[in-house]
């Protein structure tokens, strides 16, 4: 995850990990010079802060799964939001991943963690 020079008070640009920052189609699917349809060519996305790397493809934007297709926990960007204040998520154990399944974990989303409930 490669964090780039634009930053915001609640957002952060972070790298497309799917291309690499190239804006191109890493698998050249389509042709060499189609658009990375993650960033639509932009080479980066805005994620809310805070973030932390993507616990299913480890940052590479990449499905684990072996596709070619985006990583469906951060949707290729590589980082995901964390939501704070939060505790390890009670399904996955903090992996990010629905062990008997084989898929991210849907009750954390792939973070790894949930919100802390608090009362008011």
């Amino acid at each position: 995850m490669t964090i780039l020079q634009k930053e915001e008070q609640t957002r952060i640009f972070v790298r497309c990990a799917f291309c690499g920052g190239r804006g191109r189609d890493p698998f050249g699917i389509m042709s060499r010079l189609s658009t990375c349809y993650v960033c639509g060519g932009e080479q980066g996305l805005w994620v809310n802060k805070p973030i932390k790397a993507c616990l299913v493809c480890r940052g590479t934007g990449v499905a684990p799964t072996g596709a070619r297709n985006a990583c469906a926990a951060c949707r290729g960007v590589g980082a995901v939001h964390l939501r704070e204040p939060s505790q390890t998520c009670p399904k996955c154990g903090g992996t990010g991943w629905n062990q008997p399944v084989g898929l991210y974990c849907h009750i954390c989303e792939g973070t790894g963690a949930i919100p802390v409930e608090t009362g008011a």
